[in-house]
């Protein structure tokens, strides 16, 4: 259906893509983005849905919450979005340290060249 990135994966997946690359139905996957708000996929200039490999991460994500841990809809929206909150905070805390050692490096680089200097 669409474009492929230069690993060859495609960029972008129908929902019939979708459907059978999950085991889902359609109406389950339509249904379950007006429940989850993780789950918005685009639509192209004709109105079809283009749901991308991270869309289809959190299908996979909602399907095992839903069937091998048993939780009901409320309960897997709950539980994917203290994850999301948790990944935030990784992401945020990974980046501050990352800042971090960059100041340090300058800082590094700075002494060198005042003693090269």
């Amino acid at each position: 259906m669409g474009k492929s990135n230069t690993n060859g994966e495609k960029l972008y997946y129908s929902i019939s893509e979708v459907s059978r690359i999950t085991g889902l139905e359609p109406y389950v996957l339509r249904y379950w983005e007006k429940e989850f708000p993780l789950l918005r996929p685009k639509k192209n200039r004709g109105g079809n849905r283009v749901y991308t490999s991270r869309d289809i991460d959190v299908i996979n994500q909602i399907n095992h919450l839903r069937t091998k841990e048993k939780l009901t809809i409320a309960g897997a929206r709950t539980k994917l979005m203290m994850r999301k909150a948790g990944e935030g905070k990784r992401n945020l805390m990974a980046s501050a340290k990352a800042r971090t050692l960059i100041g340090q490096m300058k800082k590094d680089i700075e002494h060198l060249l005042k003693l090269f200097s």
